[in-house]
């Protein structure tokens, strides 16, 4: 643990720009903050390579019936599981594909256990819990890229033979260090010095998320969740998102209003299934056939239909 110890992460550096935030107007203020926001895109642009190989790894997992597991603590824990318990919703998958661990469990969501990230012992019992396999993925999160929570976690998912991940905001991390050495993808946003020394539910929690969303719906769009640019698997579990399944059903097929929430209505609110339904003119038992041949893909099922009328 010594290495961690002496490791000074660029996210903990004084930012010269803001050395006078105390003292300037408000609006000064924000646009310091505001300026310093600009550079993040382009920080995740550098790591697009990583970031595309860590899509590919879970889609592999994935469709081989693993898990993705974010690991994190405060800030970085807490955008793991965000990102994770908003995918079942948008894209009607089951709730364990994505799942989000932070350390000192669910209480810490909205309570501070800063103090839980400095056990990696509890990395690897909280990994225990889930039953973590080596058929699984975990992705390490954290900001500084020194957290003892988060290297326990990616040594004992490499130890198992589990492909492993991290997204870490600062240069030649611990954590980064870690993955390599267990053979996986290291994914390092280089954030900078934050506004407020150290405050890195700022740059480094907005490059965080930016990269969370690049990964999970990338994946998402790899397995087939999407059409074109649609989330044709949504869950319509509410009005809002009724109306827009109906409306991608139309959008897809030129059906009217009325044929879109009828054939939702026939294929138990799987949008894919009543546009397959619609388009080739079968019934639901064989719609839901032909999408599990094509591994979801409404495009491909489409396609191949038509190549062979």
């Amino acid at each position: 643990m010594q290495d961690v110890q002496k490791y000074v992460p660029d996210t903990e550096c004084r930012n010269p720009i803001s050395a006078d935030i105390d003292v300037i107007e408000t609006v000064e203020m924000l646009s310091i903050i505001n300026e310093e926001d600009k550079k993040i895109a382009l920080a995740v642009e550098n790591e697009l390579s990583h970031i595309a190989n860590t899509v590919e790894v879970a889609e592999r997992t994935i469709r081989g019936g693993g898990r993705v597991v974010y690991m994190g603590c405060g800030t970085s824990g807490r955008l793991g599981v965000l990102d994770a318990s908003e995918c079942p919703p948008t894209y009607n998958v089951a709730e364990d594909w994505f799942m989000g661990i932070i350390a000192g469990g669910r209480d810490a969501l909205v309570k501070s256990s800063e103090g839980a990230e400095d056990s990696a012992e509890l990395g690897v019992n909280d990994l225990k819990a889930i039953n973590f396999s080596k058929k699984d993925m975990l992705i390490g999160i954290a900001a500084s890229g020194r957290t003892p929570y988060v290297i326990g976690g990616i040594k004992y998912a490499g130890s198992l033979g589990a492909s492993t991940a991290c997204v870490v905001c600062s240069k030649n991390s611990p954590i980064a260090k870690t993955t390599l050495d267990t053979s996986g993808i290291a994914i390092s946003v280089d954030t900078g010095a934050e506004v407020i020394t150290g405050s890195t539910r700022m740059k480094a929690g907005t490059g965080t998320k930016m990269v969370l969303n690049m990964i999970s719906t990338g994946t998402m769009v790899r397995l087939g969740k999407v059409y074109g640019n649609l989330m044709v698997d949504l869950k319509p579990a509410n009005s809002k998102l009724v109306i827009r399944a109906q409306n991608i059903i139309c959008e897809i097929t030129n059906c009217t209003e009325e044929e879109a929430a009828d054939f939702l209505t026939k294929a138990n609110n799987n949008v894919k299934a009543a546009i397959v339904m619609i388009k080739e003119g079968i019934d639901l038992h064989t719609a839901e056939k032909r999408l599990t041949e094509n591994n979801g893909l409404l495009k491909k099922c489409i396609r191949n239909r038509q190549e062979i009328t």
